[in-house]
């Protein structure tokens, strides 16, 4: 069985396991600390980053886009439309999604690896202008629930999943309709609400 390096509070790791439980792909779970440097991340992917999928023939691949679009094709498709145009429109949310993850895993690791004299504020206030162009985009016409879902809105809850775990109370703010987006997404879907950012 294929294993995932992932953090629990990664938001790439949670859309790669939502990925994998939604097309019904086990992975063996294994949870690592990049801080610590586990040998066992280190040879897998010489980044140090997660996530990274090990498969059984030693593989390794990591970038969690990597890892979400071979476990589309393991799935045959299940998780990316066949149709070009909604293909696109479900990459791009993933991308959208994952853009903002960046943005706000940035100001995460400024504020946790500067002493606090040194954290430059006018770095942290422009990846949150850019967080909340975002949010404002999505929060304007929220991707459709259907029953079929893809990458796309899978990315989209583990992105507002790091967003409650980070933010909390902050982004929020003005984005009422992507704060029911979220919850019904959980009604939906509640096997997947375990692999939230948490």
């Amino acid at each position: 069985m294929p294993k995932l390096l992932y953090a629990s509070s990664s938001p790439y790791s949670s859309k790669v396991r939502m990925a994998a439980l939604y097309a019904g792909i086990a992975v063996d779970l294994v949870p690592v600390k990049t801080e610590d440097k586990p040998a066992e991340l280190i040879v897998a992917n010489p980044l140090g980053k997660i996530p990274v999928l090990v498969l059984d023939d030693g593989r390794s691949i990591h970038d969690s886009r990597a890892i979400t679009q071979h476990l589309n094709r393991a799935s045959k498709n299940l998780l990316l439309p066949r149709n070009s145009d909604k293909r696109l429109e479900a990459e791009v949310l993933e991308a959208l999604a994952d853009g903002i993850c960046d943005c706000a895993l940035s100001m995460v690791y400024e504020r946790r690896t500067r002493p606090e004299e040194m954290v430059y504020q006018p770095w942290l206030d422009r990846q949150w202008t850019k967080i909340t162009a975002a949010l404002d985009l999505l929060n304007a016409n929220p991707p459709k629930l259907p029953k079929k879902i893809t990458l796309g809105q899978l990315a989209l809850r583990a992105c507002l999943g790091y967003l409650s775990l980070r933010f909390a109370g902050k982004w929020e703010k003005g984005c009422g309709r992507l704060t029911r987006w979220a919850a019904r997404f959980d009604e939906k879907f509640p096997e997947l609400k375990g692999c939230v950012p948490g």
